[in-house]
């Protein structure tokens, strides 16, 4: 009966450590996520103040709605390095899992920090496509919603591990139907594409909250620090990034035209 006591006992307080655990490891992943999310609306308003202009004497380039431009907008939003600046951010998600193995933890946050302003440089034209009313708008409502489904998704019973197939399902039809709206630009296709994106997202928000709780649990009785620091900012990567879209395809559905 005794021994059986102490089993409980040491049982009880490995429980309560790994609870305690979560929540500092939760406590970093939002953390780190939303530091990320700072720098990359600061580098999207920097970069957007510095490419426009209202001065006509400082202008060498135009956007297809009036909005004149410097020599560094025209850089960034009118040359080939226009496609550089897109498809950079996309070449460092898939090297981020090689970053992840083989570099200490603190390289692989800053690793996020550098594709967090890479991010801001890119979406820095929807300062000039939107208001900033509606930009503004627009992150209150994503962040409200974020919250909640993150929320959710951290504190329900459900197992939603059966999500993950059909979601990325999602995302890569979600990707062909913007390829091929590209060329179709039709306004009706890109609300559905926006609708879709939103609920989309929405389900990886509470998805991916979930899966970092599991993972963190799952690991946690085997006391790999190192591998928990790189874990906590994967997780901030993919809580950074389903937020980043459902802001973006809200955009596209919220969002009132400059």
């Amino acid at each position: 009966m005794a021994d059986f006591e102490t089993i409980r006992s040491v049982s009880g307080a490995r429980a309560s450590q790994i609870d305690e655990g979560l929540k500092a490891h939760m406590n970093k992943v939002y953390g780190t996520m939303s530091v990320g999310m700072i720098i990359t609306a600061l580098a999207a308003w920097a970069i957007s103040g510095l490419a426009t202009t209202t001065d006509p004497a400082l202008a060498v380039g135009q956007m297809q709605n009036g909005t004149m431009l410097t020599g560094l907008g025209a850089t960034i939003y009118t040359s080939p390095l226009r496609w550089v600046i897109m498809l950079a951010p996309l070449a460092m998600i898939f090297g981020f899992g090689a970053v992840m193995r083989r570099s200490t933890a603190q390289a692989a946050q800053l690793f996020f920090y550098v594709f967090a302003t890479l991010i801001g440089v890119s979406l820095s034209s929807i300062f000039i496509f939107y208001t900033t009313f509606s930009i503004t708008q627009t992150f209150l409502v994503t962040s409200i919603a974020f919250a909640g489904l993150s929320l959710w998704g951290y504190t329900t019973k459900k197992d939603i591990s059966g999500w993950g197939s059909f979601l990325i399902m999602g995302v890569i039809g979600l990707i062909v139907a913007i390829i091929v709206n590209y060329f179709l630009q039709s306004s009706g296709m890109t609300m559905i594409i926006s609708m879709l994106g939103v609920l989309i997202f929405a389900g990886l928000t509470a998805y991916d909250t979930q899966n970092i709780k599991n993972m963190y649990v799952a690991h946690a009785h085997h006391g790999d620090s190192d591998w928990l620091d790189k874990s906590a900012i994967h997780g901030a990567l993919s809580l950074y990034l389903d937020f980043l879209n459902m802001f973006s395809f809200l955009l596209m559905f919220m969002g009132n035209s400059e």
